[in-house]
């Protein structure tokens, strides 16, 4: 009597409980497995529950990762969080070539310090569909990880490669963070005006960035989102070529940047005063001051002011 009204009050409410998270943690997840045999059926009915797997900051994640994915419910996982996960090297996620990942969709591996190209070819050939991908802060990987996503994850249009030394071809990404890359000369910034699919591209720190390579960047019209913080290299030359095609943007920083003048806030005023809401000219002392209302004048969509008094 006690179990068969346990199935019938307490496995209800224990579904309904994880039904209203969106995500629930994996070591909740497994605690909830235990509580009754009937629980353990019932959460495993629940496929959408095991298509996440996080493991971010975690010890010994390597062996952890390689367990969680030998167990059938983690067969169709979608997202694989390891970010700053400790103790996972080229070994681990190179058993994962013999594994079924097929549904995979995101899998961040930023701060895994000990991943290297070897550890991204295996990983890529086991996760075909991936679509965003992120490996902020790992000096280990090179271009050739590059060729592996190109080559084997034609689905990506999502790549994070801030704080490596990489760069890619990729025509279906839409989201590029290169954040803090100065060493990138403009051979590798003329890579991006390939990318015919790109809205948001952050180059904060991108201290070799000439009008040369802004002007090949500027070929890609679909940008909505650009971050030139502290691009000291650039000018007016460069943002007006960037005005000229580039009508859609809505975010623009120009932080920092000495060389541009009241000629390139016009020029983005004339191409871009239908959709600029946010406009950060901070620094940049060769453009004039204006109050919020002479701003509007100029760009009536504003919502945002980033702008020296």
């Amino acid at each position: 009597m006690e179990e068969e009204a346990w199935n019938k009050e307490i496995v209800p409410r224990v579904l309904q409980l994880v039904s209203q998270r969106q995500r629930l943690g994996l070591r909740d997840l497994c605690t909830l497995l235990l509580l009754s045999p009937s629980c353990y059926h019932a959460l495993l009915s629940h496929h959408h529950l095991w298509e996440v797997l996080d493991l971010h900051e975690m010890n010994n994640a390597g062996e952890r990762l390689l367990a969680a994915l030998s167990l059938p419910r983690y067969q169709h996982v979608k997202y694989l969080n390891l970010e700053f996960a400790q103790d996972i090297e080229d070994k681990h996620v190179m058993q994962l070539k013999g594994k079924s990942l097929m549904d995979l969709r995101s899998l961040n591996l930023n701060g895994c310090q000990k991943i290297s190209d070897d550890g991204i070819e295996a990983v890529t050939a086991a996760c075909p569909n991936i679509r965003i991908f992120s490996i902020y802060w790992n000096v280990r990987v090179t271009y050739v990880s590059v060729k592996h996503l190109v080559n084997n994850c034609k689905e990506i249009t999502e790549l994070n490669l801030s704080g490596c030394k990489i760069l890619l071809y990729c025509p279906m990404i839409m989201s590029l963070n290169l954040y803090a890359l100065s060493s990138l000369t403009d051979n590798a910034y003329q890579m991006i005006s390939f990318l015919t699919n790109l809205r948001f591209l952050d180059l904060c720190g991108a201290q070799n960035l000439s009008d040369q390579g802004l002007s090949s960047i500027a070929k890609c019209k679909n940008l909505v989102s650009l971050n030139l913080t502290w691009c000291v290299n650039v000018t007016d030359v460069g943002v007006l070529a960037l005005a000229s095609t580039c009508t859609s943007l809505e975010y623009l920083s120009l932080f920092g940047i000495t060389g541009v003048t009241d000629k390139s806030l016009e020029a983005l005023s004339r191409s871009c005063s239908a959709t600029l809401s946010t406009l950060d000219v901070n620094g940049c002392i060769g453009i004039k001051r204006r109050n919020r209302n002479e701003l509007l004048e100029l760009f009536p969509k504003l919502r945002c002011f980033k702008v020296h008094s």
